[in-house]
């Protein structure tokens, strides 16, 4: 089976081909489905839970990370295969139409982005200590503004270049900054209380071979680092893992670290999801108090 897409003035439309043949074909207005059928001759064959299932797809429908709404008519109350087609596909009926209504998944990254987003303010410095891919290195700089600063580091050239082309893509060069460097090494850059911010994404770089991951040892140096950088009334936030590539060393050891720290000094938060499984990624945060040196 494939599908060819044609592209029509006001819509999009979809051609089921067999053979040669057009079996099935649909229209999507925008997230609006006006039209689909499948051939007779066809039906009952997973044809169209096929055709359903691509232009979804196709169209963002099944991206844990982007809310999605697609509506299409009522079907006629005798066509019991078409109500079960849709309800394979999460549409219920609502309003007097079809509606297939996905939230974006809570991740342990956007519960971090979320929790910053509400604690931090533009302008300062803020430091990605384990920039990878580049994203919480954009993040920052939404945050920072054009006011402020960050920097981004990672040990892996590709991580540095992945961030700073990430950050040319999104017009945050005069705001960020990606460096070749280890995270244990970040007072370098940013003397003691003079961050605002410092994020820490353990593991590995997303893409890239799990072999080389972030180590204990290296991490808890890095943390201390992180802490000594932060201004009073800084955060420093830490996503940890675990499991079979990488164990569970640097995540009991991190939150060892995390328990030790005095009250008089820091807050800190773990952020653990009861529901979750054991191996989850966890999010961390630490306060530094008013006082705190």
């Amino acid at each position: 089976m494939r599908i060819e897409e044609q592209v029509l003035g006001t819509g999009t439309r979809y051609l089921l081909y067999k053979e040669q043949s057009v079996i099935g074909s649909a229209v999507l207005e925008g997230s609006r489905f006006t039209a689909f059928a499948i051939d007779p001759r066809w039906q009952g064959k997973g044809y169209g839970c096929y055709l359903l299932k691509e232009i979804l797809r196709r169209n963002g429908g099944f991206d844990t990370q982007t809310e999605s709404c697609f509506t299409a008519p009522l079907p006629d109350a005798s066509n019991a295969a078409a109500f079960a087609l849709a309800g394979r596909f999460g549409f219920a009926e609502a309003d007097g139409v079809l509606r297939r209504l996905r939230v974006p998944d809570l991740t342990a990254v956007q519960l971090v982005h979320r929790l910053l987003s509400g604690m931090l303010a533009p302008g300062g410095l803020y430091l990605d200590a384990t920039c990878g891919n580049g994203h919480d290195t954009l993040f920052l700089c939404g945050l920072a503004g054009p006011d402020g600063r960050v920097l981004g580091l990672d040990i892996q050239s590709e991580a540095v270049r992945a961030t700073n082309a990430l950050l040319a893509r999104n017009g945050m060069e005069a705001v960020g900054q990606a460096l070749e460097a280890d995270h244990a090494d970040l007072a370098r850059f940013a003397p003691p209380g003079s961050a605002d911010c410092v994020m820490f994404n353990f593991g590995w770089l997303p893409g890239a071979s799990h072999a080389v991951h972030s180590q204990a040892d290296n991490s808890l140096r890095a943390l201390q680092a992180g802490l000594d950088a932060l201004r009073p009334g800084g955060v420093l936030s830490a996503i940890l893992y675990s499991g079979k590539v990488i164990g569970d060393s640097e995540k009991h050891a991190a939150l060892e670290f995390f328990r030790a720290l005095p009250l008089s000094r820091y807050t800190v938060l773990v952020c653990e999801f009861a529901n979750w499984a054991e191996d989850a990624p966890l999010p961390c945060l630490v306060i530094k108090r008013p006082g705190g040196h």
